[in-house]
């Protein structure tokens, strides 16, 4: 079966991974894994390690990062092919550049106003919050049943577009194609 990690952090998130890009490619490789995507937190800074190491070890490398916007929500954007690594290094140091040395800061507002089709070549994956259904208050996370409510192109079945051609659908682990509809 192939398997491929959408979602791993290495020792450039600090106190929150633990192994080198190296070592992740490695231990990926000798699990079976057909592809591993390095996504620490806002940063790609594992990116060239990881890349020698999946060279190395015929894995294939998906490169991305992970964001906590200031309302709370998280999510992954993962490049989709070099446009889209272009896009997210420029969403890093727009959110590097917002915050003091060392933090980063992000508004949801930051991925609608970031170009005319917010950031081509990457996938979204929105990541679950602590609470599985969060109560729907004015600039809260999007809760399971409601979708995500943006802009952008659902990737997976049963999430459509409403009469305001926004995102809803169930479940709570869900991606969005960034494309504006």
């Amino acid at each position: 079966m192939a398997y491929a990690e959408l979602h791993c952090l290495s020792n450039f998130s600090f106190l929150r991974g633990a192994a080198h890009p190296e070592e992740l490619v490695e231990r990926a490789a000798a699990l079976g894994y057909r592809a591993l995507a390095l996504t620490d937190e806002c940063s790609v800074a594992g990116a060239v390690r990881a890349h020698l190491a999946a060279h190395e070890h015929g894995l294939k490398l998906i490169v991305g990062s992970e964001f906590r916007l200031e309302d709370g929500l998280r999510c992954v954007l993962l490049a989709t092919d070099r446009r889209g690594y272009g896009e997210l290094c420029r969403l890093i140091t727009r959110a590097r550049r917002a915050a003091p040395k060392g933090r980063y800061r992000l508004e949801r507002d930051d991925f609608v106003a970031h170009s005319a089709a917010p950031f081509p070549g990457l996938l979204a994956l929105w990541l679950p919050g602590s609470r599985p259904d969060p109560p729907k208050l004015p600039g809260s996370p999007p809760s399971s049943r409601a979708g995500c409510g943006s802009r952008w192109n659902c990737s997976l079945p049963g999430r459509t577009a409403d009469a305001s051609n926004r995102c809803s659908g169930s479940g709570a682990n869900w991606a969005c194609r960034c494309s504006r509809r």
